[in-house]
């Protein structure tokens, strides 16, 4: 792993690929780190023969936090009675900074969930830095669209429990992913207490997650934003999604001039094994395809 300095913050990621592979990042969601990528997706790509970086959106992992700034009262920043710590914006403009430190003129450019909407927020501001944009299960966050299941609403909100020390935040974790995961792909639950030790050992900072949320809600709905995107982009969403419903994804398409969507059957809230070649499958074919227009 490597870190630079990006958009006046510092910023972990890692390249992945040949330096002459065709540039792809991937951006992650609400409170997940740069680790939670599945290896075997990254090496699928790499194997398309893509270049893959993968980054530490702030306030998460090794990235810059933003501690000063304490934890966000939500509903006064969902009533405008205060400013969230940063924006979408600052998020979009910290992956252009991240693509200047590593000379990238252009990219394809992924996010899921939080990231989604991070990279609706690029297409439409730095266009002319994007080979495309895919947003994977994620929202224009239009007001009225589905709500997420009331479990997996929840599970956004749960605390651990004081006294069960990092079993009971690992348990939490885990539990959540269960939640929001895939009915299709369902993952054990070694595979999910692995992942959340992951986390919380690199990295675990409940703040920092709720300062991301705060970004998301000080945003606002991108419906509008939406209609300016002009680079080729791509929607994925799992059909299955108790955490973002799939009515969201296919919103989100629609409100994008000549956007593309696809619907994983199966397919919740994360990149179980099952999905990985499903997913990868799908980015590759979209972005080949534009490689080879651009190459003629």
């Amino acid at each position: 792993m490597s870190r630079t300095r990006a958009n006046g913050i510092e910023i972990e990621y890692t390249v992945t690929g040949e330096q002459e592979g065709i540039p792809i990042l991937l951006i992650r969601g609400l409170g997940t780190q740069l680790i939670d990528w599945p290896t075997s997706f990254i090496d699928a790509l790499v194997g398309g023969g893509f270049r893959v970086v993968c980054m530490d959106n702030r306030d998460v992992g090794l990235s810059t936090r933003f501690d000063e700034y304490g934890r966000p009262d939500l509903g006064q920043i969902a009533r405008g009675v205060c400013e969230p710590a940063y924006t979408l914006n600052d998020m979009a403009a910290d992956i252009v900074g991240l693509m200047d430190a590593l000379d990238i003129a252009t990219a394809h450019v992924l996010g899921i969930s939080m990231g989604g909407m991070i990279v609706q927020v690029l297409a439409a501001s730095h266009g002319n830095r994007l080979r495309s944009m895919l947003s994977v299960m994620s929202s224009s966050g239009r007001p009225g669209l589905p709500a997420a299941t009331p479990a997996a609403q929840a599970s956004l909100n749960a605390e651990p429990d004081p006294a069960g020390g990092v079993a009971a935040i690992d348990l939490l974790t885990a539990e959540g992913l269960e939640i929001c995961g895939s009915p299709g792909y369902p993952q054990s639950l070694e595979q999910r207490l692995n992942i959340a030790r992951a986390r919380r050992i690199r990295n675990y900072n409940p703040s920092g997650v709720a300062r991301q949320m705060a970004a998301v809600v000080g945003f606002g709905d991108r419906v509008a934003l939406l209609g300016k995107i002009a680079v080729p982009s791509l929607v994925i969403h799992g059909a299955d999604d108790p955490l973002i419903p799939v009515e969201a994804g296919e919103d989100t398409a629609r409100c994008i001039p000549g956007c593309k969507l696809n619907v994983i059957p199966g397919m919740g809230h994360n990149i179980p094994d099952g999905v990985v070649p499903i997913l990868a499958g799908l980015v590759m074919e979209f972005c080949q395809s534009i490689e080879r227009g651009l190459n003629k």
